[in-house]
């Protein structure tokens, strides 16, 4: 009966993410892509993006296309966020508290994030077309995906160390109906 449950689930992806010299990748965003996958894609609700410390906290953050993502600070000094990034432009000017309308994403894409005031404040929103995502183990730089139901995917994978405005490296990824596949992807050009 265990093998039942687990085929009508969907198989395990599980994908090992490496640099160049082969030494794992912690914190690597891995996903999947297909028509059928954008199909089963829907927003998060309640997803915020802080400023604490003079940070993004979280530094990334994954969200399917059409999530809408609010902005606190809670810092005690105003912050001015922005974005020129082609999957989202956008400007929070100078504020304190929560900004009272979210910022929707609409567009799959690497959204970097700054602040007009505090240049050493710079955060990630990864917007992807998938329910089929996560990030690399800092131990092991394993990512692993449950559930994923059978078909042809292109798998991609994205860090924030790859240059500004590269896209996730991608590799065809055929997932069974059940069981589990192994890939191994290993990210180049990663800056220090």
């Amino acid at each position: 009966m265990a093998g039942l449950a687990t085929a009508a689930r969907g198989a395990t992806v599980q994908v090992d993410v490496l640099d160049t010299a082969g030494k794992p990748l912690a914190d690597a965003v891995v996903f999947l892509d297909s028509a059928d996958a954008a199909r089963q894609a829907r927003p998060l609700a309640g997803v915020e993006m802080a400023q604490e410390k003079r940070r993004f906290v979280p530094g990334v953050l994954v969200v399917p296309v059409g999530t809408e993502v609010r902005f606190p600070n809670h810092d005690s000094v105003r912050h001015h966020v922005y974005s020129f990034s082609p999957a989202k432009k956008f400007e929070l000017k100078l504020y304190t508290g929560t900004p009272s309308n979210p910022v929707l994403f609409d567009r799959p894409g690497v959204v970097v994030l700054g602040c007009n005031i505090h240049d050493q404040m710079v955060g990630w929103i990864l917007v992807v077309d998938t329910p089929h995502y996560t990030r690399s183990s800092a131990a092991t730089g394993r990512a692993q995906l449950d559930n994923v139901p059978p078909g042809t995917y292109t798998l991609r994978a994205w860090h924030t160390r790859l240059p500004v405005g590269a896209p996730a490296q991608e590799q065809a990824l055929t997932v069974p109906a059940a069981g589990g596949v192994a890939a191994s992807v290993r990210l180049a050009g990663l800056q220090p």
